[in-house]
């Protein structure tokens, strides 16, 4: 790496050597312990779920399933086989209600009931997987606290998800007296798929989302939930809501933050996850630009497209020769530019790596779980972002592998079970039978 590509990412701390995973991984844990302890104590919200570690699956039984992701609203019906495979059908999806422009409560819920009215009638049990930070409630209802991922729904906030839905289809002439509903976190749901569809020999299991946006989830001994009043569970599911945990790493973060929709929240999503990875990189470019690091021909070629999403940053370090990408237009037949362009990019996602190991590391030792190797603890791992990003997963199992495996004797193994935000929101429903 040149020396001027070098002191520009230095400078913006964009080098993944100024994150130190002793001090991240130690700030994170105690984030965690003090959002156990009491509410709005933390950066981190650790939210209960009143999900334990999972109830045997019922063969044969209907579950209508509702997956409110990051930019799409999925709808489906969920049976599992005598072989406790999940079959999926009567799939629907939309893109999600406040993406484009901000909506009324009413409009929001009346998005989600169109595209369940179809199956309402052939199950009562319902598992709502709500992709966004809620309080769920002992009735297993979800309360919005706050929408990330650029959802402009501020209505919403402070409603029972559940019961404005069951509200919404009453409204319309379904009887729903005898519907129930389990709210529950994505993150929470891929741990369950998790559990459920796994290999028996993990002694312990995570959830974890990296896509649009990002969150975590582990099982949490319930006497360290200080804040929880009541439960008779023995262990509890946790979900993180690691999206929000709270850092400032440098004068580029606090740059980028200011031009979010709320520069105050989700400080770690903003920098890890495919809704702003992209965002970010033309932030950096841009400065890579005014400081001479990018040259005054690549300048004028970039302004034509103004931008580049996470997508298209990848595929520069992916094919940074293939012509058909507007990254490499951009650089034109200047190698100097070309190589200096896939530095700054390569840098950006080794950052976010070394962050999302050092959240992953924390989940793990967070709990008693992954000590032997050949009983490892089971990551299941959704989300475009981390799978399809040039590098990202394979730099974050690389930081992983140090510090867990080889300074902390934790073993992992990493899972990819489709559809687990579905198959998890169906075994959630089961479970209030």
């Amino acid at each position: 790496m040149k020396t001027e590509v070098k002191d520009f990412l230095i400078k913006w701390g964009l080098d993944s050597d100024s994150i130190s995973l002793d001090d991240m991984v130690n700030n994170f844990l105690s984030e965690m312990d003090k959002g156990l302890e009491k509410e709005n104590g933390s950066s981190l919200p650790m939210i209960p779920t009143y999900i334990g570690e999972g109830s045997p699956i019922v063969p044969g039984q209907n579950v209508i399933v509702i997956d409110a992701g990051g930019t799409n609203l999925r709808t489906c019906l969920v049976t599992f086989d005598d072989n406790l495979k999940p079959v999926i059908s009567e799939f629907k999806k939309v893109s999600m209600p406040g993406i484009d422009r901000e909506v009324s409560a009413k409009e929001f819920f009346s998005v989600f009931a169109n595209q369940v009215e179809h199956i309402i009638d052939k199950s009562d049990s319902i598992g709502f997987c709500f992709s966004y930070a809620a309080k769920i409630t002992e009735d297993n209802d979800g309360i919005p606290l706050v929408f990330s991922k650029e959802i402009k729904a501020p209505e919403v906030i402070g409603r029972k998800v559940g019961l404005s839905l069951l509200e919404e289809l009453e409204s319309r002439g379904y009887s729903v007296k005898n519907k129930r509903i389990a709210v529950v976190n994505d993150t929470v749901t891929t741990l369950l798929a998790g559990r459920a569809q796994g290999n028996l020999n993990y002694d312990g299991y995570v959830g974890f989302i990296l896509g649009t946006g990002t969150n975590t989830a582990y099982l949490e001994d319930t006497n360290k939930i200080k804040k929880l009043k009541h439960s008779n569970l023995d262990h509890m599911v946790i979900n993180v809501e690691s999206g929000s945990y709270a850092f400032s790493n440098g004068k580029i973060d606090d740059l980028f933050l200011s031009t979010t929709k709320d520069p105050s929240t989700y400080h770690f999503e903003k920098k890890i996850s495919g809704a702003y990875l992209g965002p970010m990189s033309t932030l950096v470019i841009n400065k890579a630009i005014e400081e001479g690091v990018l040259s005054d021909n690549f300048k004028k070629a970039f302004e034509k497209f103004g931008s580049v999403n996470t997508t298209e940053m990848s595929h520069y370090l992916e094919m940074p020769h293939n012509q058909d990408y507007k990254l490499v237009e951009c650089v034109a037949n200047s190698s100097n530019d070309a190589e200096n362009l896939w530095y700054i990019l390569e840098a950006i996602i080794k950052r976010a790596s070394k962050m999302t190991a050092a959240n992953l590391a924390s989940a793990v030792l967070k709990t008693e779980y992954g000590k032997n190797p050949i009983h490892p603890l089971c990551i299941n791992a959704d989300g475009t972002t981390f799978y399809k990003t040039k590098y990202l997963e394979q730099y974050t199992k690389y930081y992983l592998l140090q510090y867990l495996q080889e300074k902390h004797n934790r073993y992992v193994d990493f899972v990819r079970i489709e559809n687990s935000p579905v198959i998890g929101a169906a075994i959630a429903a089961l479970g209030l039978n």
